[in-house]
């Protein structure tokens, strides 16, 4: 076995252990893609990430290093609180971007950049590769799914950025809180819900809306924060002006966490989607 030096990072995390945790694996260059895999089903984590050289292309073009990105059922072209969680995990061991304001990550998708230069770390929103109103069957199988009324759902959409999003408008956080799945039901689909706050719970709780995220296909019943869903909700309701250009996501409350995902959009119209993230554990994987 080869020991590896590893992180683990929580990521969308105000406080202590209250956002999601990722494991980072550094300098994985030598890892092949079952043992990567099969590291992923033992971290039994939302996702694994391993940190790798760029390729040729990558470098080339500005990247600073490159992630594969691994759920316990399969791999990822690009995931947020991975994102975030890898380029602190990154920084934190010495690494040094080529420009110093932003990293620059390989992925599946492509580049993806990380701004580290006001505040949180936080990430530019990709732009969709699945979008528009989803189809009847989907919205009825999901609405059903989440033991909701077709009435309490206002819009359905495909906000997906590479995991394979659906995402659900419903009319309010309190249902968004008082859904229990039925994750047999859901299949293979991803989904999304977003509701929001009352303006008086809104001020209290420092949030504008209520997410959950729920992906049993791939291994993970209910994602406690999600940054890639959080991306593909702000693209699509800052767009249609449901939500505002800026503002903050809570996640996880349903399962004991107490995440904060920051939405901003720049003056250039870029979303960024930022919040805090804490190394928690360090040490050496023997893989």
């Amino acid at each position: 076995m080869t020991r590896f030096s590893f992180r683990q990072v929580d990521v969308f995390a105000p406080g202590p252990l209250t956002g999601n945790p990722v494991a980072v694996v550094h300098d994985a260059d030598g890892l092949d893609e079952d043992r990567m895999a099969a590291f992923a089903r033992w971290t039994n984590l939302s996702e694994t990430t391993f940190l790798l050289a760029p390729t040729d292309e990558g470098r080339a073009a500005g990247a600073d290093y490159r992630l594969r990105i691994f759920t316990p059922g399969r791999e990822l072209p690009f995931a947020g609180h991975p994102t975030l969680g890898s380029a602190h995990a990154w920084l934190e061991a010495g690494g040094e971007p080529a420009r110093a304001d932003v990293v620059v990550q390989e992925c599946g998708v492509g580049l993806v950049e990380v701004r580290r230069d006001e505040g949180p770390l936080a990430f530019a929103a990709p732009p969709l590769l699945r979008s528009g109103e989803a189809e009847p069957d989907v919205r009825a199988q999901a609405t059903a799914a989440l033991g909701v009324t077709p009435e309490q759902v206002l819009d359905a959409a495909w906000v997906d950025n590479g995991p394979g999003w659906v995402g659900l408008r419903l009319d309010s956080a309190a249902t968004v809180l008082a859904i229990r799945p039925d994750l047999a039901r859901m299949g293979d689909l991803k989904v999304g819900v977003v509701g929001p706050h009352t303006a008086a719970d809104a001020e209290a709780l420092g949030a504008d809306v209520e997410v959950r995220a729920f992906v049993p296909g791939l291994g993970v019943p209910e994602d406690p924060v999600t940054g890639s869903l959080n991306a593909g909700l702000a693209l699509w309701l800052t767009a249609s002006g449901v939500l505002p250009a800026s503002y903050v996501a809570r996640q996880g409350t349903a399962i004991g966490r107490d995440g904060r995902v920051t939405i901003t959009t720049a003056d250039d119209g870029r979303i960024w989607v930022g919040g805090v993230t804490t190394t928690v554990l360090t040490g050496d994987a023997e893989l």
